[in-house]
């Protein structure tokens, strides 16, 4: 077997969390039965780069079942879970991810994720295309095409196509409507605060949350934050976003003013340095900071690491930095979940199975689309078609048990025309 895994003997736990989910996640069900007779993707391999834990393995089952060759590896150090990454190398995929990996050990699993030359891409964050297009660009030769599932990996890939370098076309899965809509907003809404929770042991209501971010992750923050009883603020660049912020509710302002009032601060932008050192000197002792975004560039954490004057693990998955107030005799204390990674997936299980069954199954038809149109498609990045978003929020509709009204031919006649004569 082709793997690299942290214990293949943990093998039976990660089964038992993949049948779990599957077992809650009707569209990919649906999606492996009709495809697993017809096989769409025989003879291709796959590459895939994304949170590895049960949701994932599954729609890596699910590629397979269609006909794929899957080659397998997460997209962040922390979010692999061991057990999950067993059970996909004890059913014969290759795997290469354990959790807690170096920089160096990760870099490495991408790379031997790519040995295989594939001819589709699914990626988590950019990391599979970046490889391609530095790296090893020997290994993309027979490369078609590909998917990017989240916002931070379509910022980068529509960098590279204004650049003029992206060398295959890549969907956007990420801004689908079945995608973002619901991943993004009510997933991340939810995930993000089942981790914060959980980790920390603390009541929400109360407590004043900072949101940085107004996009469909933060927006998702922002609603569950105060559903559950805090005051928030908003902190954007974007002039819409910040007056949708406002009449959503919310207090908006700028970072510096935000940083004294908050007690749990989040950032969600798929930028870099939105919180800094100099944000926390001036914040409450105790504060609370956590990373909803891709990579762990939103909090300054190589700042932090290097001004701190002393650092103790206050408690699992959380760091509690000290750090020295210029002109005061006293300290302040800022707390870290999961050392400034995607904290809903770094330190917690991630979305929740049926909103990854939406995700997911856009993944799967926006790489059978790849497929269908090899050739045809330009080196760009492409929009996920409305067809796709249809089908998904049909079937979505369907399991639930949901029916809706349907337009009458008189009506399609009405809304196609202009004369109102």
């Amino acid at each position: 077997m082709n793997y690299d895994v942290r214990d293949i003997g943990l093998a039976p736990s990660g089964h038992r969390k993949i049948e779990w989910v599957r077992n809650n996640m009707p569209i990919l069900r649906e999606l492996e039965e009709e495809y697993g007779v017809s096989k769409p993707f025989k003879g291709l391999r796959i590459s895939l780069s994304v949170h590895l834990e049960a949701k994932t393995a599954y729609l890596c089952k699910v590629l397979e079942a269609a006909g794929a060759e899957m080659h397998v590896t997460g997209s962040n150090t922390l979010s692999t879970q061991d057990d999950v990454a067993a059970a996909l190398a004890d059913d014969g995929l290759s795997v290469f991810a354990y959790h807690g990996a170096t920089d160096e050990e990760y870099m490495r699993h991408i790379e031997m994720c790519l040995e295989n030359k594939p001819h589709i891409i699914i990626d988590d964050g950019g990391d599979l295309v970046s490889m391609l297009h530095t790296k090893r660009p020997d290994l993309r030769e027979n490369v078609i095409g590909g998917c990017e599932e989240t916002t931070t990996g379509v910022i980068r890939l529509k960098a590279m196509e204004k650049d003029g370098v992206l060398a295959f076309p890549m969907v956007a899965v990420n801004d689908a409507d079945c995608k973002h809509l619901f991943d993004n907003r009510y997933g991340t809404g939810q995930s993000t605060w089942d981790s914060i929770m959980h980790n920390t042991n603390l009541i929400v209501a109360s407590k004043t949350v900072v949101v940085v971010g107004y996009g469909w992750c933060g927006r998702g923050i922002a609603m569950r934050a105060a559903s559950l009883g805090a005051k928030v603020i908003v902190c954007e660049v974007d002039p819409i976003k910040a007056i949708e912020a406002r009449m959503d509710g919310y207090d908006v302002m700028p970072m510096k003013d935000a940083a004294p009032l908050g007690d749990i601060f989040i950032s969600a932008t798929g930028c870099c340095k939105t919180i800094t050192v100099e944000h926390m000197l001036t914040m409450k002792d105790g504060a609370i900071l956590a990373n909803a975004g891709h990579f762990n560039c939103e909090i300054d954490m190589p700042e932090l690491e290097e001004k701190a004057v002393g650092k103790r693990e206050a408690r699992e998955n959380i760091m509690e930095y000290r750090l020295a107030i210029n002109g005061e005799s006293k300290e302040r204390v800022v707390n870290v979940i999961a050392d400034g990674k995607l904290v809903n997936i770094a330190a917690s299980n991630g979305h929740p199975a049926e909103i990854m069954d939406m995700s997911f199954a856009v993944q799967f038809l926006s790489a059978l689309y790849v497929k269908e149109n090899a050739g045809k498609l330009p080196k760009k990045v492409i929009d996920v078609s409305k067809e796709i978003d249809s089908v998904v929020a049909a079937k979505r509709l369907e399991a639930w048990g949901i029916e809706i009204d349907t337009l009458t031919e008189e009506q399609i006649e009405y809304l196609n025309s202009w004369n109102i004569e």
